[in-house]
């Protein structure tokens, strides 16, 4: 048993140095699942935050944003992680049902990232317990996964893949829509709004969550029917983002510019800010 455990970590270890050494990013891009981490991180009980601090390896110096990305970067060793990162939901019905949505390409049922959520939730629920998962997976991918599930296109048009396949132009470069999501309208942000600096980000959404948003949040937290994690409300909220701002305005041989920028950047504020309260939501729930 000691062997196998030896094994196991080592695997780990090796597979989240390549973390640092890959730069393709797919969900929220690195700067976006930053945000979510962190603005979650900053929201833990006392004893999730003494949880999170002991499950995250030793190189995310205590900090879960840092390693936030890593479910990305791990998608070409884990192979059957991939489906794991998105849904795809019928063409223009604007819905979402997780019996009909959350599978693979194959067919395969839960494999979608709802299900993940799920999935990944209750596996940390055997913390403490003698159970045979690696939990610092577990929270890796369920801090990250609600981070996609929180990206509009995430929960996007099966024809169109979520919006990848929509080839667009973003001011001067081309781009496909799921990446102006994922990363540029963020990236622009940050540029235009806060110097460059994600902290700068940060703060601005945390001070909209205290004011703009306080009266929401408790909302946000909230789970139906006592459930410790409830990503579907997510998903459903998702689509809808899609169809009414991500998609809108946006065919193939599009040219976004500051119309479409301006207009969108305060549902990707939301969404972030509501992934980091949800995130630590569910993470209080778990670790109680």
């Amino acid at each position: 048993m000691a062997t196998t455990c030896r094994i196991q970590i080592l695997a780990f270890l090796s597979v989240l140095l390549l973390l640092f050494q890959f730069q393709e990013t797919q969900g929220w891009g690195e700067d976006g699942h930053l945000i979510v981490c962190r603005i979650a991180q900053s929201r833990l009980s006392k004893a999730a935050a003494e949880v999170v601090e002991n499950l995250l390896p030793k190189s995310g110096e205590n900090d879960l944003g840092s390693v936030c990305s890593w479910a990305d970067h791990v998608k070409f060793i884990y192979h059957w992680s991939s489906a794991l990162h998105y849904i795809d939901t019928p063409d223009k019905l604007c819905n979402y049902q997780y019996e009909r949505d959350c599978k693979d390409e194959n067919g395969e049922k839960g494999r979608c990232v709802a299900g993940a959520i799920n999935n990944y939730t209750t596996q940390l629920l055997n913390y403490g317990k003698d159970a045979e998962y690696n939990l610092t997976q577990a929270l890796l991918f369920l801090s990250h996964f609600m981070g996609d599930i929180h990206q509009p296109l995430h929960v996007g048009f099966t024809s169109d893949r979520g919006a990848n396949t929509i080839d667009v132009q973003w001011y001067t470069r081309k781009q496909n829509l799921h990446h102006v999501w994922d990363d540029n309208i963020i990236e622009t942000a940050e540029e235009r709004f806060y110097d460059s600096n994600v902290d700068n980000f940060i703060n601005a959404i945390q001070q909209n969550i205290t004011t703009e948003w306080a009266d929401q949040v408790k909302g946000w937290e909230t789970c139906s029917y006592n459930k410790t994690a409830c990503p579907d409300i997510f998903a459903s909220e998702g689509i809808k983002a899609a169809c009414e701002w991500a998609y809108k305005g946006a065919t193939e041989g599009s040219v976004l510019q500051d119309e479409y920028f301006l207009s969108r950047l305060p549902t990707v504020n939301l969404r972030l800010a509501q992934g980091g309260v949800r995130l630590a939501a569910t993470l209080n729930r778990v670790f109680r």
